[in-house]
């Protein structure tokens, strides 16, 4: 059964979809056979990965709601093992969409039900809010991934999201864990960036991944290219610190399978 993680914090501009895009890009790099799954109106992860959500007809709107299955929507990437389920502008109105619903929570969980056991790894890229489209994000998934930027007002509104994966674990889905919190946008020159992290290990004391996202150039430039980091410079500090995350999710997996 393939493992579906969350990546989620409803701060804007913290590197979800970087994150999604290159975890996803290495976990594939490992052999693995991975699904994103866009649940970003801005579609960022779908064009991000070369694909141009203007021209999609049907994407994890349609899927979610239930007029098209979940594996009809799933597009190819530039990586052998990389699938992506498309985001397109209409995932806009999903919100409001959902509330008359019965199970609306669950709608993305049972629209991946079917597709599941086809991929190692299910990574839900979700939107900078606490809203409805993000709530079916955090049911859908067995573990919560959260970037965290290192700046000044990072912390901002993360009390609010623990809380609200906590009502989730014991209201709607109790197998839900957080994975742990990364790091993003790193500066090692500044103080602040590591008061940050002091702060951050506040909140997650057992939970923070060693791999530290520096503040990189050519992590910024990657998507305008529709490329992961991985394919469009290996090399970079930002690349390796992608592969390096990639292994310690691999490697958590395995510690998992042996308990």
């Amino acid at each position: 059964m393939g493992r579906i993680i969350s990546i989620v914090n409803q701060k804007g501009g913290v590197g979800k979809t970087t994150t999604t895009i290159n975890v996803g890009a290495y976990l594939a790099e490992a052999g693995k056979f991975v699904l994103i799954v866009d649940l970003d109106p801005q579609a960022n992860a779908t064009s991000g990965l070369g694909i141009d959500h203007r021209s999609i007809e049907r994407g994890t709107y349609e899927a979610i709601l239930g007029e098209v299955r979940m594996r009809d929507i799933v597009q190819h990437t530039a990586h052998e093992t990389l699938r992506i389920a498309p985001a397109t502008t209409a995932l806009a109105g999903l919100n409001i969409d959902l509330v008359p619903l019965e199970r609306r929570e669950y709608k993305l969980y049972d629209s991946l039900l079917d597709i599941r056991n086809d991929y190692d790894y299910i990574l839900i890229d979700c939107p900078p809010t606490l809203g409805l489209i993000t709530l079916n994000g955090i049911v859908a998934a067995d573990e919560i991934l959260i970037p965290v930027q290192a700046e000044y007002y990072a912390l901002e509104g993360l009390s609010q999201l623990l809380e609200t994966v906590k009502l989730v674990k014991e209201r709607l889905r109790p197998e839900i864990d957080v994975l742990g919190a990364v790091l993003t946008m790193y500066d090692k020159r500044t103080r602040l960036s590591d008061d940050v992290m002091q702060e951050l290990y506040k909140y997650f004391p057992n939970n923070i991944f060693r791999s530290i996202i520096p503040r990189s150039v050519r992590l910024a430039e990657a998507p305008s290219f529709g490329r992961s980091i991985a394919m469009f410079d290996g090399g970079s500090k930002g690349a390796q610190a992608y592969a390096r995350l990639a292994r310690e999710i691999l490697e958590s997996d395995e510690i998992t399978v042996l308990i």
